[in-house]
């Protein structure tokens, strides 16, 4: 018999659970518009789909100007940087200086967005642009923001095909991952996923 394993019971009135143990998440930049025109990124790791069809969402806080810009613009860019882009995803979340700018985004590579007012990290496998769709307040001092994919674009290697083992293009385009909290991993090895027979979506 095995030995009894102890569990430890987590204090949900200390520092979140969050902060305890590391969760997997996906690392995306996303680009909205200051007030001065200029193209602003973010690093974001709370993002997702919103069920199966074209939409995506992240969290963030009133007090950010991603929040301020989506919310006056109402649309916002979503890049999916690759490993190799890992600093310069890190840069993205460099303070702003006294002139309320982020001195640090200056020498990112960027191209405009195909359908809403914003701009793109180039370089990227994978890109959405979205139209705000609604704010979801009420968790504590953080906001889920729903946005409507309304164009999307990726680099060929990285669609999958059925002429293409899914592991193989993992492999030579590994994804990137953010590791909460503070450490990230590239993933280029996989395998497929033991889903039982007869299960559907």
């Amino acid at each position: 018999m095995s030995e009894k394993t102890e569990w430890v019971m987590l204090n949900l009135e200390d520092d979140p659970i969050w902060e305890r143990a590391f969760f997997v998440h996906p690392l995306v930049l996303v680009g909205t518009t200051e007030e001065n025109g200029r193209p602003d990124f973010a690093p974001k790791h709370m993002a997702t789909p919103v069920g199966f069809g074209n939409w995506f969402a992240f969290v963030c806080t009133p007090r950010h100007n991603t929040y301020q810009n989506i919310r006056r613009t109402r649309c916002f860019t979503v890049s999916y940087p690759p490993p190799e882009q890992v600093v310069l995803s890190a840069l993205a979340a460099s303070p702003r200086d006294a002139c309320c700018e982020k001195p640090d985004l200056a020498g990112l590579p960027t191209r405009r967005a195909s359908c809403v007012d914003g701009e793109l990290v180039d370089n990227c496998p994978l890109y959405l642009e979205c139209e705000l769709d609604r704010f979801v307040d009420g968790f504590d001092d953080y906001v889920l923001i729903i946005g409507k994919i309304v164009a999307a674009q990726a680099m060929p290697g990285v669609l999958r095909d059925a002429d293409r083992d899914d592991e193989d293009l993992i492999e030579r385009h590994p994804l990137l991952a953010y590791l909460a909290p503070g450490r990230f991993a590239s993933i280029a090895h996989s395998q497929g996923f033991p889903f039982p027979k007869g299960f559907r979506k």
